[in-house]
């Protein structure tokens, strides 16, 4: 079974920076995808971005280039730099696992506030 700890967010006024990152344990399984997820109050959770074992990339349609997702896959864990923050980035993110066995896997979220 795969469990996920996330770290890295907090209160950062726009135009700031933060990492999250997003570890995976446990054994017996091969991780595919790795990816983040945001949740805004009063809003659907939607795809920031997620990031292949072979390295491809997707970001969602909001993302708008300032994030950038990696993934260290000897540690299995996966990194997401967000740059020049705005308020509109503020929410809830979630790291996501796709794993063989074991299926699909959701960290607990780590809050992201940008506010001055």
């Amino acid at each position: 079974q795969v469990q996920l700890v996330e770290s890295g967010g907090g209160l950062v006024q726009p135009g700031g920076s933060l990492r999250l990152s997003c570890a995976a344990s446990g054994s017996g399984f091969s991780i595919k995808t790795m990816g983040w997820y945001r949740q805004a109050p009063g809003k659907q959770r939607e795809l920031v971005a997620i990031i292949t074992d072979g390295g491809t990339t997707r970001y969602g349609d909001s993302v708008k280039g300032r994030k950038t997702i990696s993934r260290d896959n000897a540690k299995n864990m996966v990194f997401l730099q967000m740059n020049s923050l705005q308020p509109e980035d503020t929410g809830a993110y979630y790291c996501n696992v796709y794993a063989v066995p074991g299926g699909i896997t959701w960290g607990q979220g780590t809050q992201v506030t940008v506010s001055s």
